[in-house]
């Protein structure tokens, strides 16, 4: 189920500009967060979405626009008590435990008896490191970064955010810790940085795509895919297909053909109906028997190339 926006955005950035030189890393970004969903921040390497994520820290001025948290301006520093933050890379001293380096990370935020005890087995539980004894400096990958979401929830934030917190990881790493950012709907609102597609199409509401320094779209995940997303069919022949596919690739509704393992070819399309009304006329002309023709799922992926390709917004 989608999380639906009831009440005052959780984060609210508008016109930020963010010029190094000559050179411009944001060009007039506008985008509004949920309060409680799991927002995915979307472009790639490059876009500026660290520029971004520094700026929302406190890390970065703005050269102009503005960046309110929970109606603050970023730079209250009431509003920094209610954000987490976990970087791409985030530093661990490699002799401790888990229990004792979120003991640590609660101590920096003034936290101490009951609660900082309380909190630290929480947040164990939810890394799923209660029980794990070993020092941090023997952790997988994927322990590390579960580790970090916890130091980062230390301090009960409102506001989560990740910078690349699945880009290094293994699959059973990135299950984790996906599993873990999910489980967080609802109760935090989470700001999650990432090229991966996958990863955002599994756990995100809602998404902004960043490039260039320039917000493309801003949607619901099943609103871009019925917004920009083209048309996709699965058809199979029972012949060689290369020669129809070679053929299907000339027609100015076709985008792609993608000829796949089994034979079947996966046509990504401008316009549905001329291709229901063009390609059974095609297979006659070829003397070809059709053995499927159906419609498939348009991914985040086929979104994403089209709108950065495209520039459109």
């Amino acid at each position: 189920m989608r999380t639906q926006q009831t009440t005052a955005p959780a984060i609210e950035i508008s016109q930020l500009t963010k010029s190094y030189g000559a050179a411009r890393a944001l060009d007039g970004v506008d985008i509004s967060v949920p309060e409680g969903s799991v927002f995915g921040f979307l472009g790639p390497n490059g876009a500026g979405k660290t520029t971004t994520l520094r700026i929302m820290t406190g890390l970065a001025d703005p050269s102009s626009g503005s960046v309110r948290i929970f109606g603050r301006d970023v730079r209250d520093p009431e509003t920094r008590r209610s954000i987490g933050f976990l970087p791409d890379v985030p530093g661990f001293y490699p002799w401790m435990n888990a229990r004792e380096f979120l003991r640590f990370a609660g101590g920096l935020f003034g936290l101490t008896g009951r609660v900082l005890d309380d909190r630290v087995d929480v947040l164990l539980r939810l890394a799923g490191l209660e029980d794990v004894k070993t020092r941090v400096g023997g952790y997988s990958r994927g322990m590390k970064q579960r580790l970090g979401v916890a130091q980062a929830l230390i301090n009960a934030p409102r506001l989560l955010l990740l910078d690349e917190p699945t880009s290094a990881l293994d699959p059973i790493g990135r299950k984790e810790v996906l599993e873990m950012i999910s489980s967080l709907r609802g109760r935090t609102t989470v700001f999650f940085s990432t090229h991966i597609l996958a990863d955002v199409e599994r756990v995100c509401d809602t998404v902004a795509i960043l490039d260039k320094g320039r917000v493309l779209t801003q949607a619901s995940i099943d609103d871009l895919k019925a917004r920009y997303g083209a048309h996709r069919l699965m058809l199979e022949v029972d012949k060689d297909p290369s020669g129809f596919a070679e053929e299907l690739r000339m027609k100015p509704w076709v985008s792609a053909v993608d000829i796949q393992a089994d034979g079947t070819m996966a046509l990504t399309l401008s316009d549905l109906s001329q291709a229901q009304t063009e390609i059974p006329t095609l297979l006659v002309q070829r003397g070809l028997a059709l053995k499927r023709f159906e419609g498939g799922e348009v991914g985040l992926e086929e979104v994403f190339v089209d709108l950065v390709k495209g520039g459109a917004r």
